[in-house]
């Protein structure tokens, strides 16, 4: 049977918490997606926050809310999900292309400045992406004394040394979509960690229903938070494995700053040879695997690859493999062997 490269990590604790949603006669947003609130304060220390329908409209509250002007720039990386430049284009903002660095899925402090300088007027805002679960340093991106946004749908455990993926923005958005790192089948948690930026949500308070996230959806991601350290352990004793198996190959894998911890969202490999053969080589193992950055601003083809090379260079070289709690011992195994022997 073949091993998909992705599989939700839903078990009987999340069923049995959505259909006691759904006999309680409302699954729209109600209870339990105040309940689903408070208890994502206990683990990410917001001031306020907005339990939403999808990451899009999280992210295009956080831009309204700043005050941006129309034609205004907002800076996003080149690896940021495709559905950022829809939102900027729904607001009339400009969207101002970053690159990343060279060892990593990141933006950092010289790939900004050099988009921050590249046009005739100073963007207004920046939208950090932390993708495939890496987190920049966020201290040298803020102080360029911009407003940030901050995305940790992907971060969501990573452990850093001083405080948390987002702390540092004005406000987070942790997506709670199939493929994020907590999945409630769908929606966001948008949120601010200081108050005075927590004020501004709090006018947001009284969206219609139709923009707030429903009560199934909520008792799913609720389940999530609390099941979120033991499939964090799960993730790390799977990446350890592979680990080993990738230092008897010639591909590299992106480097994390010193110090972090990464959440092990993902094992991706920067390819020394064409991404074709890898894909081809996979198939006939049976073991699915895909180019991480196709669903990218880069990988719909948005942003030229000279604009940003460095982007343009991981899109078409870097794979992820197979990697999420409920994967068997078998099939990491096979996984593993998989990667030992890539051409």
């Amino acid at each position: 049977m073949k091993i998909e490269i992705y599989s939700p990590t839903i078990k009987r604790k999340e069923m049995d918490a959505v259909l006691t949603a759904m006999v309680e006669d409302k699954i729209g947003p109600g209870e339990q997606a105040r309940s689903l609130i408070q208890l994502a304060k206990e683990y990410l220390g917001f001031e306020c926050c907005l339990a939403l329908r999808s990451p899009a409209i999280a992210l295009f509250f956080a831009l309204r809310s700043l005050g941006l002007e129309p034609d205004q720039g907002v800076v996003i990386s080149a690896l940021s999900p495709g559905y950022y430049v829809k939102v900027l284009e729904d607001l009339r903002l400009r969207p101002v292309y970053a690159d990343v660095g060279t060892s990593s899925a990141c933006v950092d402090r010289a790939t900004l400045d050099a988009a921050l300088s590249g046009g005739d007027s100073v963007p207004r805002c920046i939208v950090i992406h932390h993708t495939l679960g890496y987190v920049p340093d966020m201290a040298s991106i803020v102080q360029i004394g911009l407003p940030v946004i901050e995305d940790i749908s992907q971060s969501y455990g990573t452990v850093l040394k001083e405080s948390k993926p987002g702390s540092f923005g004005v406000f987070t958005i942790l997506g709670l979509e199939e493929r994020d790192m907590l999945t409630a089948g769908g929606g966001a948690l948008l949120y601010s960690v200081h108050r005075r930026d927590g004020a501004v949500l709090k006018n947001l308070g009284e969206l219609p229903p139709e923009y707030g996230l429903p009560d199934m959806n909520a008792a799913m991601a609720a389940v999530q938070f609390r099941e979120g350290l033991k499939n964090l352990e799960k993730r790390k004793e799977i990446a350890q494995v592979y680990v080993q198996s990738s230092l008897r190959t010639r591909h590299k894998r992106f480097i994390q700053q010193d110090d972090v911890e990464y959440n092990n969202y993902a094992f991706p490999l920067i390819l020394e040879t064409g991404m074709k053969d890898v894909k081809a080589y996979a198939k006939r193992k049976e073991i699915e695997v895909e180019s991480a950055f196709d669903a990218t601003v880069m990988g719909v083809g948005i942003v030229e690859s000279k604009v940003c090379p460095e982007s343009y260079s991981l899109f078409l070289r870097t794979v992820l493999f197979p990697l999420y709690p409920r994967l068997r011992a078998a099939e990491i195994e096979k996984v593993a062997k998989l990667i030992a022997t890539l051409p």
